[in-house]
C-alpha cells in the first residue's frame, strides 16, 4: 500500500498515575509511521492525578487525546474512544502491558495479510515477583489455561478470541461496539457477535506483547470469580458460547457438591476428589520444575484457587443472569463523532 492506514490506540484508563505516562511513551515510540495513529485514552474520572499528567502529554504531543468515561468500566471507555477514532484500523491497548516496538505494524500487517475483522496475539505473562512467577508456570499449562489458543505464543490462525485486539473499524459498525454491560468478558462477547456475523478472529505470533497477572492470591480469585461471572453472562446473553472450555471448572464443582450432598455418590466421593488432588498436583509439580520445588505447593494452590473461584462465579452469574437479564436485545450502536485521519 503506498500509505499505511490511519490507526487510533484506543486505551481506557482509571486511577493509573504511577503508569500511564511511561506507557504512552512507549506506544508513542511503535516503529509505525508518527503521521499515521493517534492514542485515544479514555478516562473514568480519575482522581489521584493521572488527568493532569495527560494534560503534559497531550500539551506535548497533538496525537494523544483524552475523552470522558462517565461509567468508569473498560467497555463504555473503550465505546467512548471507538466513537470519536480517526482510524480506519481500531487497536485496543491496556496501560499495564508492554508491547513490542512493532506492535501497532505487526497488528496493520496481520489484518492486511489475511482479512480477517479481528487479529491479536497470545496472551504472555510476565513476572516481577516470585508469587508472579508461579503463577506464570500455572498459566502455561492446560489446567491453567483450559486449552485456549490465544494463551499460546506458537500458535496461529482462526480463533474464538485474542488477546487485546486489532479491529477493522468497519466491524464495530457491522456488530456494534462492546457491550456496555460487560464489566468482565467484554473482549470474547465482542468476539462471539463478529465470529456470528460470518467474519473472523486471527491469531498471529509475530504481535508480541506482555501482560503482568495478579500479584497475590486474593487478587487473583477476585479475578477469577468475576471471569466466570462474566461468562456466564456471556452464556446466557447468546445462550453459548464459541467454546466450552469455561464450564469445566463450573462442572467439576457441581459434581463435588453432588459428592457431598447425595449419599448414594458417597463411597466414590473419596476417589473422585482424590484423583482430582493427585492430577493437579502432579501438573504443579511439572510446571514448577523452572522455578524450583518451593514452587510447587504455590502452583497447586493456584490450580485449586482459579479453578474454584472460577467456577464460583459461572454460578453466580447463572443465578444473577438468567433471572435478570441486563443487556438490550439488539446489538449496541456506536455513537460516532468520527473525523477522518
Amino acid at each position: 500500500m503506498a500509505e499505511k492506514p490511519f490507526v487510533t490506540i484506543a486505551m481506557p484508563c482509571l486511577n493509573e498515575a504511577p503508569y500511564i505516562e511511561a506507557c504512552l511513551r512507549s506506544v508513542l515510540s511503535q516503529d509505525y509511521p508518527a503521521d499515521r495513529f493517534e492514542i485515544v485514552v479514555a478516562d473514568g474520572g480519575s482522581s489521584d492525578g493521572t488527568l493532569a499528567i495527560l494534560q503534559r502529554v497531550v500539551n506535548r504531543d497533538p496525537r494523544v487525546r483524552v475523552v470522558t468515561n462517565p461509567r468508569r468500566i473498560q467497555a463504555t471507555g473503550l465505546n467512548e474512544a471507538i466513537a470519536v477514532a480517526r482510524g480506519e484500523v481500531v487497536v485496543r491497548m491496556d496501560v499495564h502491558c508492554e508491547y513490542a516496538p512493532d506492535y501497532v505494524r505487526r497488528c496493520v500487517e496481520v489484518l492486511e495479510a489475511t482479512g480477517a475483522d479481528n487479529v491479536g496475539g497470545a496472551q504472555r505473562a510476565k513476572a516481577k515477583t516470585s508469587f508472579q512467577r508461579a503463577l506464570c508456570a500455572a498459566l502455561e499449562s492446560p489446567l491453567g489455561v483450559g486449552g485456549a489458543r490465544y494463551r499460546s505464543p506458537d500458535n496461529e490462525g482462526d480463533v474464538d478470541t485474542v488477546f487485546l485486539g486489532a479491529f477493522r473499524r468497519s466491524v464495530f459498525e457491522r456488530v456494534g461496539g462492546y457491550d456496555p454491560g460487560a464489566i468482565t468478558n467484554e473482549d470474547a462477547e465482542l468476539n462471539q457477535r463478529i465470529l456470528a456475523a460470518g467474519r473472523r478472529v486471527y491469531l498471529s505470533p509475530s504481535i508480541v506483547v506482555h501482560y503482568f497477572p495478579r500479584p497475590d492470591l486474593w487478587s487473583l480469585a477476585k479475578q477469577y470469580f468475576s471471569y466466570g461471572r462474566g461468562r456466564a453472562r456471556t452464556l446466557c446473553k447468546h445462550r453459548g458460547l464459541p467454546s466450552w472450555r469455561p464450564l469445566v471448572p463450573f462442572a467439576f464443582t457441581v459434581a463435588v457438591v453432588a459428592l457431598a450432598l447425595i449419599p448414594a455418590l458417597w463411597p466414590v466421593a473419596p476417589l473422585a476428589i482424590g484423583t482430582y488432588m493427585a492430577l493437579t498436583g502432579l501438573e504443579a509439580l511439572r510446571v514448577s520444575k523452572g522455578e524450583g520445588l518451593r514452587a510447587f505447593p504455590v502452583i497447586w494452590t493456584l490450580f485449586l484457587v482459579m479453578h474454584g473461584a472460577h467456577a464460583i462465579g459461572f454460578a453466580a452469574g447463572l443465578c444473577r443472569y438468567v433471572w435478570k437479564p441486563d443487556w438490550p436485545k439488539t446489538p449496541p450502536r456506536l455513537r460516532s463523532n468520527r473525523t477522518e485521519g
